[in-house]
C-alpha cells in the first residue's frame, strides 16, 4: 500500500505528539509547512529551536522567561503584598491581559492529580513557601483552575498557607461568562454564581 514519503511520515509523526492536534490535522498542517516553501519552514524550526536555547524559568516566579527573572518579578512597580498562584504560564498571562492585577505571580507547574501520579512533591509548593516567608504579603490569591483536581489543589495550599500565619488566602471569583445564558450553564457554574452574587451599588 502507497504511503508518505518518509519525511513527510516523520512530520506527519512528530506533529501528532503535540496536544490537540490528531492525525487529520496533522496530515494538513504537515503539507501545509511542505507548500510553504523552505523559507518559512525553516523560520519555524528556528523559532522551535529558539524557544528552548533562549527561554528558561524564571528563578523567582516560575513563568517562562528569556532573562533569570521575568519582566513582572523584576518590574518595581508591581504589588509585592499581593501574590496570585496559577497552575501554569498561560494563566499568568490571561490575568495580565485582563489588566486587574498588578502584584505578583507564582507558577505551580500544574495542579495535583492523583490520578497522573501528580502530588505535592511534583509542583512548585516548596518555592510558594518559601516566597511567602520571604515576602511581606498581605494577601495570597489561588487562582487554580475552576476543576475538581484545580480546587483540590487550591484548598490545599490554603490549608498550608493558614498553617503558616496570618495571611489572607481569597481564591478567584467564579460564575458565569459574559453573555452566557443561564439556560446553557451547567449547574456547578449557576451554583457558583449564586454563592460569589455581589452587592449593587448606587
Amino acid at each position: 500500500m502507497l504511503s508518505y514519503a518518509g519525511p513527510i511520515r516523520e512530520l506527519i509523526e512528530q506533529l501528532e505528539r503535540l496536544p490537540g492536534i490528531g492525525p487529520k490535522s496533522a496530515q494538513r498542517l504537515a503539507f501545509h509547512i511542505l507548500s510553504s516553501g523552505p523559507a518559512r519552514a525553516h523560520a519555524l524550526a528556528d523559532a522551535i529551536a529558539a524557544v528552548h536555547e533562549r527561554i528558561r524559568r524564571c528563578e523567582r516566579c516560575g513563568n517562562w522567561s528569556e532573562h533569570a527573572v521575568c519582566e513582572v518579578c523584576s518590574d518595581d512597580r508591581r504589588d509585592r503584598s499581593v501574590l496570585c498562584v496559577v497552575a501554569d504560564a498561560k494563566d499568568l498571562m490571561a490575568l495580565e491581559r485582563a489588566g486587574e492585577f498588578s502584584g505578583l505571580y507564582h507558577v505551580l507547574d500544574g495542579v495535583l492529580s492523583p490520578v497522573e501520579g501528580i502530588g505535592p512533591g511534583g509542583l512548585r509548593i516548596s518555592e510558594l513557601l518559601e516566597r511567602v516567608d520571604e515576602l511581606e504579603l498581605r494577601e495570597v490569591v489561588l487562582a487554580t483552575p475552576p476543576t475538581v483536581e484545580g480546587d483540590a489543589t487550591a484548598q490545599f495550599l490554603s490549608d498550608l498557607l493558614h498553617e503558616r500565619g496570618p495571611v489572607r488566602v481569597t481564591r478567584l471569583a467564579l460564575g458565569l461568562p459574559v453573555g452566557a445564558d443561564l439556560d446553557y450553564a451547567d449547574q456547578v457554574t449557576v451554583a457558583r454564581a449564586m454563592r460569589g452574587r455581589t452587592e449593587m451599588t448606587d
